[in-house]
């Protein structure tokens, strides 16, 4: 008899655990449910600690983020640097709450700074043109070795990252500016000047010329002691840089005693006009180099029959000497 009433009373404290089970979890799904019909979960956003909105998506705002950091929006950007990114914390607020998944990536990215890829094309470590890809790159030296060109040995690509985008031009383009045609050397070149123009008449040139150097004239074009001077002389400091008048190719760089020129270069501007630089200390150049105005041939000196350190400077057309003060100092 004692048993059974254990076992009613055990069957009764079930039913009622039962019960106030079913009763608190029906309260809590009533409650859930008053509160999703009300309240929805969100990302709170904040960057540098300062809020900037609200998103619903957490996981699709930041893969746009990172996708624009990756790839940017622009051609040719290899990368976007973000110094900092967003903040998300959950929180549920009512439903009518806006999101702005947009203007928070316009927030984020706005602070970015992109960094370019392109491909620099130079010559003896000189950037000179600029294409967008390493294909267009790689066919302007290819083109260029097939042509020939007297540079085709000092080209080489670089991969560039910068801040800011250079203009590109097309590989036509690039193969025209960096062909530079070989210079075979006659034997027929000489040294002296087959002869002086001693009249006043000033022949056009038809290029500009630029000064080789800053000096003193010492000794001026025409007769001096005796003899013929068929150049300018100007004194200045052994070393000094000498640089070419005009752009041209370089058709003697010569060292030794040179017929009493001493240690000098010879560059021709086309059309038969030739400038010459004697007595040089040292020579920058080489036979068959294209040079540009102004650029660094050689330096000053005392070489073979020369009193004091000085540039002995010729004007040549078609063999023929001309007064470099006609256009130079």
């Amino acid at each position: 008899m004692f048993q059974i009433s254990t076992i009613k009373k055990t069957i009764v404290h079930i039913r009622t655990w039962t019960k106030f089970t079913i009763v608190i979890f029906l309260a809590a799904f009533l409650a859930v449910g008053a509160i999703s019909y009300i309240y929805k979960p969100i990302y709170r956003v904040t960057l540098n600690g300062e809020f900037i909105g609200y998103s619903e998506n957490k996981s699709k705002l930041q893969q746009k983020i990172n996708e624009y950091i990756e790839k940017g929006n622009e051609e040719n950007i290899a990368f976007v640097d973000i110094n900092q990114l967003p903040e998300y914390k959950l929180c549920f607020l009512k439903k009518d709450v806006a999101t702005n998944d947009e203007e928070i990536f316009n927030k984020i990215v706005e602070q970015g700074q992109a960094y370019y890829k392109y491909y620099a094309i130079c010559i003896s470590n000189e950037e000179k043109e600029y294409v967008s890809t390493f294909e267009q790159a790689e066919q302007v030296v290819n083109e260029l070795k097939n042509k020939d060109s007297n540079n085709k040995d000092q080209l080489s690509i670089i991969e560039k990252y910068e801040t800011e985008l250079k203009e590109f031009a097309t590989v036509e383009k690039c193969v025209a500016d960096l062909y530079v045609k070989k210079v075979v050397v006659q034997k027929s070149y000489t040294v002296a000047a087959t002869g002086m123009n001693t009249s006043s008449q000033k022949i056009d040139l038809g290029i500009s010329l630029i000064r080789p150097i800053a000096g003193t004239v010492t000794s001026r074009f025409g007769a001096r002691w005796g003899r013929s001077h068929k150049g300018l002389d100007i004194g200045a400091p052994k070393g000094t840089p000498i640089k070419a008048a005009a752009s041209g190719t370089v058709t003697l760089a010569q060292y030794g005693y040179g017929g009493g020129y001493g240690n000098h270069v010879i560059i021709s501007h086309g059309n038969g006009i030739q400038t010459l630089y004697g007595h040089c200390t040292s020579l920058n150049v080489t036979v068959g180099q294209y040079v540009e105005q102004g650029q660094v041939i050689a330096t000053v000196g005392n070489t073979g029959n020369s009193q004091g350190n000085h540039l002995h400077l010729e004007i040549r057309v078609n063999g023929v000497a001309q007064n470099p003060q006609n256009y130079l100092y």
